[in-house]
């Protein structure tokens, strides 16, 4: 159980690293000197997707890393 655990954790780990590396940045260095507008855009489609996927592989992170603790 605890290997199963173990491995699952590995891959749910460099998911969720993916996920977060695919984002698109919008608002990047430019905008801590002032470059950056204050607009809001939804996200939509692919980056939409990648949000989402990016707090499922979190949740399931946290859970696992919970779940290592009681195993």
């Amino acid at each position: 159980m605890q290997n199963i655990l173990f491995y699952s954790q590995i891959i749910v780990s460099i998911l969720l690293a993916l996920s977060i590396l695919l984002q698109q940045k919008s608002a990047g260095l430019s905008a801590t000197f002032g470059g950056g507008s204050n607009s809001y855009s939804s996200k939509r489609g692919l980056d939409r997707l990648l949000a989402n996927a990016t707090i499922f592989f979190a949740i399931l992170f946290f859970g696992g890393a919970i779940a290592h603790i009681f195993v």
